[in-house]
């Protein structure tokens, strides 16, 4: 394992690597900095540690479990991605954002709870994670981007608090086993093909809230699918 001159930075590491105990010392662990070790099992990150980087574990395929120390305050941008092996991971209260595809590809997650202190999900940030059956979405949460749980086909159930206004395109696509979603009347909007490819999706309930919905939000889910809008909200319209 490489440091910076001052001890504070893990710049690299040695793909053949298989535990790292990262030192007291560090305060960020580098973009790219263990990108790629596929032999990695298991690593210690320090409550030093304020910063995980771009992309820092990327391709870590042997990875199978992170705890994320306090202080931490994102979750960077791919951060974990492909860390096929990865079955569970502890966020801690710290962390206010998980960026943009932190989590895609990790095919093995079964499970994640994400803090109350997280106020955006963003683009792809759990896409393809295959194996996650069920997640909360804490009510610090103020939007859900687009893409972020694209593929989920293990999703069985999602609760979405009332402080969510958007939800964003191909949110929830190809969640082929998710049931039934009911949408807070917080929201008022909602992207296209966000529940596109939702085979198992038996109901689907829709505020008044909402501004309005076109058919492409629901494309390939069953006809038997019933789609329930409260008082006064849109009907679902055809593709402009």
């Amino acid at each position: 394992m490489i440091l910076n001159k001052n001890k504070t930075m893990v710049i690299l590491c040695a793909p053949g690597l298989t535990t790292v105990n990262i030192p007291g010392s560090v305060k960020s662990i580098g973009e790219y900095a263990f990108m790629g070790c596929s032999s990695l099992t298991s690593v210690t990150i320090p409550n030093s540690v304020s910063e995980i980087d771009y992309r820092a574990f990327k391709g870590c395929s042997s990875l199978t479990s992170v705890t994320i120390p306090d202080g931490v305050t994102k979750i960077s941008h791919g951060a974990f991605h492909g860390c096929t092996s990865l079955i569970s991971i502890t966020i801690p209260n710290s962390v206010t954002m998980i960026e943009s595809d932190a989590f895609k590809g990790c095919t093995d997650l079964c499970s994640v709870t994400i803090p109350d202190s997280v106020t955006y999900i963003y683009y792809g940030a759990f896409q393809g994670c295959t194996s996650l059956t069920s997640i909360t979405i804490p009510d610090s949460v103020t939007i859900i981007r687009d893409d972020a749980f694209y593929g989920c086909t293990s999703l069985t159930s999602i609760t979405i608090p009332d402080s969510v206004t958007e939800i964003g395109m191909n949110a929830f696509k190809g969640c082929t086993s998710l049931t039934s979603v009911t949408i807070p009347d917080s929201v008022t909007d909602i992207g296209k093909f966000a529940f596109e490819g939702c085979t198992s999706l038996n109901s689907i309930t829709i505020p008044k809230s909402v501004m309005g919905v076109t058919n492409s939000v629901f494309n390939g889910i069953s006809d038997k699918a019933k789609i329930i809008t409260t008082n006064g909200s849109p009907d679902v319209d055809d593709e402009q």
